[in-house]
């Protein structure tokens, strides 16, 4: 079976990464940083707001089971993409809105959703949502995967 990579930004990835395991053709999620400049950061680093990094979630899927566009129709379904650093009660700059593409497909996807969005009038404000090619992901540590789903919880706040 051949698997591709998606990274999302949605605010805090517990919720993200919870929602998007539930997708048919998701094969696996694992939350994580990325955007910064610190190598190797921790959790602790990221919530200071200096790193630079947003938290993530790294999902993996089968393309033919599900197709890169039907996640982006999730990632923008499960989050508010017209606020900037923030979700919910959540501010700062790692929980920006925030698309990091694996691919020139991915990349052009993603800007055309969001085009598509805005002319269709979706949201009152404009997608604040930053689309940018992915550098190094860096996954989060163990107690933060999974964590809804090791704690008998099916949401948070999004």
């Amino acid at each position: 079976m051949a698997t591709e990579k998606a990274i999302f930004g949605a605010g805090c990835f517990w919720g993200v990464e919870t929602r998007f395991g539930e997708i048919t053709g998701v094969i696996d999620t694992v939350v994580g940083y990325e955007g910064g400049d610190l190598e190797h950061p921790t959790y602790k680093e990221v919530c200071t707001d200096r790193t630079g990094h947003a938290e993530v979630v790294e999902v993996t899927f089968d393309p033919s089971r599900v197709s890169y566009e039907t996640l982006l129709d999730a990632f923008f379904a499960l989050h508010d993409p017209t606020q900037v650093n923030r979700q919910g009660p959540d501010w700062g700059t790692q929980y920006r809105s925030v698309i990091f593409t694996r691919n020139d497909e991915q990349f052009m996807q993603a800007r055309a959703k969001i085009a598509e969005l805005n002319a269709a009038g979706s949201y009152r404000k404009p997608i604040a949502t930053k689309v940018t090619p992915s550098t190094t992901f860096w996954k989060a540590e163990e107690y933060h995967q999974r964590y809804l789903e090791k704690r008998g919880m099916v949401s948070c706040h999004i």
